[in-house]
């Protein structure tokens, strides 16, 4: 679990953002939100990262987001802005926002405006760092274009820059070498589809999709994944094993909608998405459907 020290670790969901009919943000739905995902077992929140839409949101509209879910909070829960942006300066603004909001701590990508070098992703968490708060990068070079490499992760981290790193390239030999050259530097799973390696390659934390649907069976598979005892083994990887087909859509291109799909046959609010994202082709609806509905008929929350 999370203490005051390390308020960065345990299960942080990145928040699907609920929209009103006109596409507006429902602030209210969304405070009912957190207040669920806290009552599911989760340790934060990740509002304004990529599954809450944080770019096609207004400066305005992404303040108050951040707002709403540090007002939505309950004594102890942690919560943890994305603060990407284009240039340097913005992100600094939003983890000064972050920070006066009353964030816990924040989630920084790399520089995403083009490919940058190993001087200019450095200078860039150093600014971001100035804001107090303690930082957990974002490796995503998918979408980034730019690889932060265990040697650069370590490299940051002796800098006293980042706490911790969300891992979401989908290699778990990288939580080996990471662990060689930065001991104290924090695992957090990046994405729901490697869960239970990068738990037993040593985590602490878990940058998360599919708690927004099913709270109760996630946290309860992740606590098992990260305990350490291998009694818990077994039980992990038969959950494990169940949820998969579902924790995969995380790493897709259209998790957003896929995660969204599965709230709303799960009798959560997650709706439609903003422009650019557009719905889904029917044979997609058709699949997230049929593995969302095995998940539920075998009972899991």
């Amino acid at each position: 679990m999370t203490t005051s020290a390390t308020p960065w670790r345990g299960i942080h969901v990145a928040t699907a953002l609920p929209f009103h009919d006109d596409l507006s943000v429902d602030h209210d739905a969304y405070a009912e939100h957190v207040r669920f995902l806290a009552e599911g077992g989760c340790d934060g929140v990740t509002p304004n990262g990529s599954l809450g839409e944080y770019q096609t949101l207004t400066p305005q509209e992404r303040a108050r987001v951040v707002e709403t879910a540090v007002a939505a909070a309950p004594e102890g829960f942690g919560v943890m802005p994305g603060v990407a942006a284009y240039g340097s300066i913005e992100a600094r603004l939003w983890a000064d926002q972050a920070a006066e909001a009353g964030a816990t701590s924040v989630l920084l990508l790399p520089p995403n405006a083009y490919r940058a070098p190993r001087e200019a992703v450095v200078a860039h968490y150093r600014e971001v760092a100035k804001a107090g708060l303690p930082v957990v990068a974002y490796n995503n070079p998918f979408d980034t274009k730019v690889d932060l490499t265990p040697e650069l992760l370590a490299e940051l981290f002796h800098e006293g820059l980042i706490v911790g790193v969300k891992e979401f390239t989908g290699d778990v030999r990288r939580a080996y070498e990471i662990a060689e050259l930065a001991p104290e530097l924090d695992l957090l799973i990046g994405a729901d589809d490697v869960l239970l390696e990068l738990g037993m390659a040593g985590a602490v934390g878990w940058i998360a999709g599919y708690p927004n649907m099913i709270p109760l069976a996630t946290t309860r598979l992740y606590r098992l994944a990260t305990s350490g005892d291998p009694a818990d083994l077994p039980e992990a990887l038969r959950l494990y094993r169940d949820l998969h087909p579902l924790l995969r859509w995380d790493s897709k291109p259209e998790f957003v909608q896929s995660i969204k799909l599965s709230m709303d046959l799960a009798g959560r609010k997650g709706g439609a998405c903003r422009p650019p994202r557009l719905p889904l082709a029917p044979e997609l609806v058709a699949r997230i459907t049929a593995d969302t509905e095995a998940v539920l008929e075998k009972g899991y929350k």
